[in-house]
């Protein structure tokens, strides 16, 4: 029986080395290429994935580690792309060349859903891993403020 991978709620058979780098499974078999690769040492934060809802480095997890686990890429973030935080991005003109904003959302998206009403200091600690070669630091912050603002007034 050839083993699965449950990405974006479908399932995927993998018929490749379980070594392979998660990143080149998703980008060159799937052909999800929201993902990107940035640095290929977790470093700068553009491959990042949802991991069973944690944000993780996908260059850094070997296919074998995600067997059985819940993978999320951007594209399975919102089927529309209109997750808050996508929305946010737009409305505050975040992206500049946009490489890096996938991995900055995922990881927004990780910490908003742990804590939706997370303080400047904690925005920033969980944004540190995520590198913008643009500088758009401080409106990835706006957005973000702006989605846990948004769902502390709904609350």
């Amino acid at each position: 029986m050839a083993d699965t991978l449950k990405i974006n709620g479908a399932e995927h058979t993998v018929e490749v080395d379980g070594a392979m780098p998660l990143l080149w499974y998703l980008r060159d078999i799937l052909h999800y290429t929201g993902t990107k690769f940035g640095c290929g040492m977790g470093l700068c934060g553009a491959c990042t994935i949802h991991l069973d809802g944690q944000p993780t480095r996908s260059c850094l997890i070997p296919v074998s580690a995600a067997l059985g686990r819940e993978v999320t890429t951007i594209e399975g973030l919102s089927p529309d792309g209109t997750h808050p935080l996508q929305l946010a991005w737009i409305e505050h003109r975040v992206p500049q060349c946009g490489y890096c904003q996938a991995g900055q959302i995922m990881s927004a998206a990780g910490l908003l859903a742990g804590n939706p009403s997370p303080s400047d200091a904690e925005i920033d600690a969980a944004m540190q891993g995520n590198l913008c070669r643009c500088g758009t630091y401080t409106r990835i912050k706006q957005a973000i403020r702006s989605v846990a603002d948004d769902a502390e007034g709904a609350a």
